[in-house]
């Protein structure tokens, strides 16, 4: 039996991808909320609730981009042209985040410019990975096998929705994640924090639900004919339904529950966003197929990617695995 070679490195990536906006969105969400926490205190208890694993998080941030180029590569010529600015805003930021980490506790004066670097860098790289989604729902202006668009295209006003959602969308990981890291006042300012900011999120998801439909006709077709909305209906019904958990796991002090409905919600967008686009990697028009590499080239890398990624998998269920529990003032990063 054959294997659909694109098919496979297209979940391959999609898995990647989901990984990182996963385990990188609750640390950076950290950032985002940051300025919000009530006391110097506080906020060590926050960076410290992350500082142990946000770097392993950002090895699916290479996983992706590294699959990208290699399994599809004219998706990877035709998008990073396009989003040039935004992915090295993010990549910047990133830097600068990475950078606060290590300096923050060492800072005797001016732990101030650090606290900022961390929380800029955060929200940075947050909103620029935002207009990235956002630009990619829109679609690219294609000709022939070339980016053909302008500097700016990414600058739009969908996208800059798109990122203000994905800010919002971190900062609930990332509120949900200290309901399960943290203790007393600040577990308690986390759960008031939790159903506002769930609020916001679910206002971003429904105007993005609308709006993409709304610049796409193929995109409404697929979602709203018969029996297309029949057999589609589970996933809007699903979202609102994890919402109703994750509320009702704050109201009533549960402590892992939130935090899952958050990444419920999260996977159920992502299913949502593969069903408006699928097939295509490069919308509107540039299927997996197309962009793919040769099938001896995608073959010879998943022998590679079918060992690195369980290592993944592994290293990182043991690193959450060792720094499980609450983090707490006598014990953190330093």
């Amino acid at each position: 039996m054959s294997i659909d070679l694109p098919l496979v490195w297209a979940g391959i990536i999609a898995f990647g991808v989901f990984m990182y906006v996963l385990l990188d969105g609750f640390d950076l969400g950290i950032g985002i909320l940051f300025p919000f926490a009530r006391s110097g205190e506080d906020r060590d208890l926050m960076m410290n609730s992350v500082a142990p694993i946000w770097d392993g998080n950002e090895t699916w941030l290479v996983l992706g981009g590294t699959a990208l180029l290699a399994a599809f590569p004219l998706a990877y010529s035709t998008i990073l042209p396009a989003l040039y600015i935004p992915v090295l805003i993010m990549l910047i930021a990133l830097i600068f985040r990475g950078v606060a980490f290590e300096f923050r506790f060492r800072a005797n004066t001016k732990r101030w410019l650090w606290d900022w670097s961390f929380t800029l860098g955060s929200a940075l790289a947050t909103f620029a990975q935002g207009i990235v989604l956002g630009a990619f729902i829109r679609g690219f202006e294609i000709e022939g096998r070339h980016f053909a668009g302008g500097l700016f295209d990414w600058f739009n006003p969908f996208t800059l929705l798109t990122g203000a959602g994905l800010l919002a969308g971190y900062a609930l990981l990332a509120s949900t994640w200290l309901i399960i890291k943290s203790e007393g006042e600040l577990q308690a300012w986390a759960r008031r924090l939790t159903i506002p900011i769930l609020g916001i999120v679910l206002a971003f998801i429904g105007v993005v639900s609308v709006w993409t439909p709304l610049m796409h006709e193929e995109i409404a077709g697929r979602w709203f004919s018969w029996p297309n909305v029949a057999w589609l209906s589970p996933v809007p019904v699903a979202t609102a339904l994890i919402a109703v958990a994750l509320f009702t796991g704050v109201r009533r002090n549960h402590e892992i529950t939130p935090f899952l409905a958050a990444v419920g919600l999260f996977l159920l967008s992502y299913v949502g966003l593969a069903i408006s686009l699928w097939p295509n990697v490069v919308p509107p028009d540039i299927t997996i197929w197309e962009a793919s590499s040769s099938p001896a080239t995608q073959r010879f890398l998943l022998y590679g990617v079918a060992v690195v990624v369980p290592l993944i998998l592994v290293y990182t269920a043991y690193s959450y695995y060792v720094f499980r529990g609450k983090v707490r003032a006598d014990a953190g990063y330093h």
